[in-house]
């Protein structure tokens, strides 16, 4: 029962994300790729702007890219930071994906995660982190409760921040 809290913010969370995703169908720029640019998990290759570590790099270089929001074309870079970071020693620590971000160009202050464990000391099953760019955020997800690190384009809120819920100071 003590972990009953945490499973149910999580699942609203994912809930909450998952529903905003089908509202970023209208950020998307026209074009034959425009849906496929918005949603993607690492290691899927939806269309043009795949995540995949090894198209990352080519995105810029698609004609879609040169007319797509700032998310969508951030998006690749964002992907492929984040699959590192799930593939690397600290796949459940908030700070590892902060820092990566931050030393692969973005923004740290527009930036937002959540705590790493429960307020009961247990490991989160899940984490969120994002990057406010303008009227959009980079969302990321990942922890054991979600399999693959999960990454998208989502409108921001009209709080200004990215993230629903209580989030943790980024002060380092």
């Amino acid at each position: 029962m003590p972990r009953f809290p945490g499973r149910l913010f999580a699942a609203l969370t994912l809930v909450a994300v998952f529903g905003l995703a089908g509202c970023t169908g209208s950020l998307a720029a026209p074009g034959p790729d425009a849906g496929d640019a918005a949603t993607s998990t690492a290691g899927e290759t939806p269309g043009e702007e795949a995540t995949t570590p090894s198209s990352a790099g080519d995105a810029s270089s698609t004609p879609a890219a040169s007319s797509a929001s700032e998310g969508a074309q951030r998006l690749p870079l964002f992907s492929q930071t984040v699959a590192s970071v799930w593939a690397g020693p600290n796949p459940a620590s908030g700070r590892a994906y902060i820092d990566a971000l931050t030393a692969a160009g973005f923004d740290k202050a527009a930036m937002q995660v959540t705590a790493d464990e429960s307020t009961i000391g247990n490991a989160a099953e899940s984490i969120e982190f994002a990057v406010r760019l303008g009227d959009e955020c980079l969302v990321g997800q990942v922890g054991p409760s979600i399999g693959d690190p999960v990454t998208t384009v989502l409108p921001g809120l009209g709080s200004g921040g990215c993230l629903i819920g209580q989030t943790r100071a980024i002060d380092w």
